[in-house]
């Protein structure tokens, strides 16, 4: 009996962790890295597979998101602006200490999408919140660098919030999953996930380490950070003080990160988010391919190796501070080159539903 219960414990959990979009996070500070760039990681993990990046106009920046395809606007998971001002989010379950009903929560994604339209920086984030009608409709981590040099991760429910600068960390990096520092201890989520995020970093060279091996060693690493419900994974590279914000490069894998590459996307003045990113017929079409290769290969292995081979030509030709012209054929080539991958090893996969 004691046998089927842990069986009932654990499905429950899981589909738990389902509905509750259990994503896993990192920052490192640019104050321990060679360029002063700080690096910020969001792996997201949720119900809704189909995700896709948009371009918006905001009040004060444009700015560039990503979102489920089903979605018009009005929420982000993740994204960057004009002014070099990233930010992404963790849900957290420890936090939460009132009686605000279940519909006037889950606004996190309404929170980042309004954040990017007005902040440049930190200190811009925390007036926003202090000038936002509460209660503020959140339980979550938010996770934040931008072009000043400052990196924190905010920890935030409905009337109050509690900082943590990242370069105050031992080793100036911090991982996060579905818990807090603050919050009660019984109630946290993504322990296993933390731990094994942890122990990844701790391996790492944080100084030097670049997008490729953040994806490949956590986003790519395995269960039980690489998830059925794993959707994307973005890597941010900030850009040091002083430094053009514009230089800001959002990395992205938009589908399973074992069965997708990652194109380097960057803040224009004019939408230069491709076609393949975009939630056309409400799919986006790499995310699509992903999602059928997923479906030959499995999550947790895929065809990493084949999209690595991709990603040698990306990094061997992508440059922060290239042409618009050079960059737009840059992207549209990737996906060329992805899709021409896909094509070639699996080409009964029936991808004229993408």
């Amino acid at each position: 009996m004691a046998r089927y219960s842990r069986i009932l414990l654990s499905l429950l959990f899981s589909l738990s962790c389902i509905e509750a979009f259990c994503c896993t996070s990192v920052i490192i500070s640019g104050s321990v890295r060679a360029d002063g760039r700080p690096v910020m990681l969001k792996h997201r993990d949720t119900g809704e597979l189909n995700n896709c990046i948009k371009w918006f106009q905001g009040e004060k920046y444009s700015f560039i998101g990503l979102m489920n395809s089903s979605a018009t606007g009005g929420e982000v998971w993740s994204g960057t602006n004009s002014a070099g001002f990233c930010i992404m989010n963790t849900a957290t379950y420890d936090l939460k200490d009132d009686d605000v009903p279940a519909g006037m929560m889950d606004r996190e994604g309404e929170v980042m999408f309004e954040a990017l339209g007005r902040c440049a920086s930190l200190a811009d984030f925390e007036k926003y919140l202090s000038e936002r009608e509460k209660p503020w409709g959140v339980e979550a981590n938010f996770g934040i660098i931008d072009a000043l040099g400052e990196a924190a991760y905010y920890e935030v429910n409905n009337h109050s919030w509690k900082r943590y600068d990242v370069a105050d960390q031992e080793g100036g990096w911090m991982v996060v999953t579905n818990f807090t520092r603050s919050g009660r201890a019984e109630d946290r989520k993504g322990v296993d996930r933390f731990e094994k995020a942890e122990s990844i970093m701790e391996g790492m060279d944080v100084s030097t380490v670049s997008h490729k091996e953040i994806f490949n060693m956590i986003s790519r690493s395995g269960k039980p950070i690489v998830r059925d419900i794993t959707s994307a994974s973005i890597v941010f590279e900030g850009v040091a003080p002083g430094e053009d914000p514009l230089r800001t490069v959002m990395w992205t894998i938009c589908g399973c990160p074992t069965t997708c590459v990652y194109v380097p996307l960057m803040v224009r003045e004019k939408d230069h988010v491709p076609a393949y990113l975009k939630n056309d017929s409400e799919k986006s079409k790499i995310c699509s391919y992903s999602l059928v290769i997923k479906g030959i290969c499995g999550f947790e292995n895929g065809c990493a190796s084949e999209c690595r081979k991709v990603e040698e030509y990306v990094d061997s030709s992508f440059s922060p501070g290239m042409s618009g012209w050079r960059y737009d054929l840059l992207l549209k080539r990737i996906f060329r080159k992805y899709s021409r991958m896909c094509r070639s090893k699996w080409p009964d996969a029936g991808y004229k539903n993408c």
